[in-house]
């Protein structure tokens, strides 16, 4: 009987953190990663459709340093990389934040994570120190440390959507027939 009654209401209890935990990872992605990413896309543009000289460091160093640091021989392709990630880091984390299309935009989210990860190791050239290793002793590494943990927001908002409080959500319910 004790045991039954106590299986009860540690099930209630569960279900109440797994439904509160989409809107959590929803806002601690807005409170820790959405100003960073708008302020990092924010120092890719001149205009609406003009990729800043920065964007191009920023996403092809190498091909930069090689071209003597003179944007004139980019063309159409590079264009469109610069282009098409600067509005993904507006548009994705917004969505995410307002609970939209959740589970594609951290999908797309972790996909430009890795992408930007990967530019930052073998673009930029980083050393060890600052890539860091799982499951070292240091919690400080900008790309090991602090991207696994960005993962696991946007894991979570990948398998369990955007939660009860996302506007997908509100939307869905307000259009279904009664």
């Amino acid at each position: 009987m004790f045991n039954d009654m106590f299986a009860t209401k540690l099930d209630r209890i569960n279900a109440s953190a797994i439904n509160a935990l989409p809107l959590l990872a929803r806002f601690t992605f807005a409170a820790v990663l959405l100003r960073y990413f708008w302020a990092s896309a924010l120092t890719k543009l001149e205009g609406p459709l003009t990729p800043s000289f920065n964007a191009y460091a920023q996403i092809f160093p190498r091909k930069m340093e090689a071209a003597g640091y003179d944007i004139s021989g980019f063309g159409a392709f590079e264009w469109l990389v610069i282009m098409a990630g600067t509005y993904a880091e507006f548009l994705l984390p917004l969505l995410i934040v307002l609970g939209l299309a959740t589970r594609l935009a951290a999908l797309g989210m972790i996909g430009f994570v890795l992408v930007q990860s990967l530019t930052d190791v073998i673009g930029h050239g980083l050393d060890m120190a600052t890539i860091g290793a799982l499951f070292d002793r240091h919690s400080d590494a900008l790309i090991f440390d602090q991207r696994a943990l960005w993962g696991m927001v946007l894991l979570t908002l990948v398998g369990l959507g955007g939660g009860w409080a996302a506007l997908d959500r509100l939307l869905f319910n307000r259009l279904k027939p009664s």
